[in-house]
């Protein structure tokens, strides 16, 4: 899925070391609920079966890369996918610093977005920001995404807990069935 300068793909074999450097960025973990490294044999199994549809599994993550690069830079994820009430958690991460505030998470989200509420036909895309990820919640207001709830002191840190919101995009095109 191409939107401007990104390109949303499959995961493939060729991504094991980036996911197990991502995976295991202890810098990351926070944003994730992390608590334990990934092991190369549990993100290899990951790939291998990377092939099952959200349906089936619940979640898909797809590679963000940047084109005129040709540079695998990110990932974005769909979680907790509910076919039932048609909705889905997002998460995106872009791993490199000098990709970061260039525009690529809103295209990256702008093309997932469209994906959800066209092909899966999604009333609703919702994700959890913490407090103090102010780019973060930056990013998903310019999208349309609404803060609908504050969860206190959500996150335990090193330096005591951490407050997270939860966002939501409605999408009003769809109806119910």
């Amino acid at each position: 899925m191409k939107y401007k300068d990104i390109n949303l793909r499959a995961l493939e074999p060729e991504d094991l070391e980036l996911l197990y450097d991502w995976e295991n960025d202890v810098t990351l973990w926070a944003l994730s609920n992390t608590m334990v490294p990934f092991s190369r044999f549990t993100l290899k199994r990951y790939l291998e079966n990377s092939h099952r549809n959200v349906y089936e599994t619940g979640q898909l993550r797809l590679m963000i890369d940047y084109i005129p690069d040709n540079k695998t830079i990110g990932t974005i994820d769909i979680f907790d996918f509910d076919p039932f009430h048609k909705r889905a958690g997002v998460g995106i991460l872009i791993a490199y610093e000098e990709y970061r505030r260039r525009g690529l998470a809103t295209m990256s989200l702008k093309c997932l977005t469209s994906y959800c509420f066209g092909t899966l036909q999604l009333h609703q895309l919702f994700c959890n920001i913490l407090a103090s990820n102010c780019e973060s919640m930056e990013l998903f207001r310019k999208q349309g995404f609404v803060q609908a709830g504050i969860k206190k002191d959500w996150i335990k840190t090193s330096d005591g807990y951490l407050d997270e919101y939860l966002f939501q995009l409605i999408n009003s095109d769809v109806k119910s069935d």
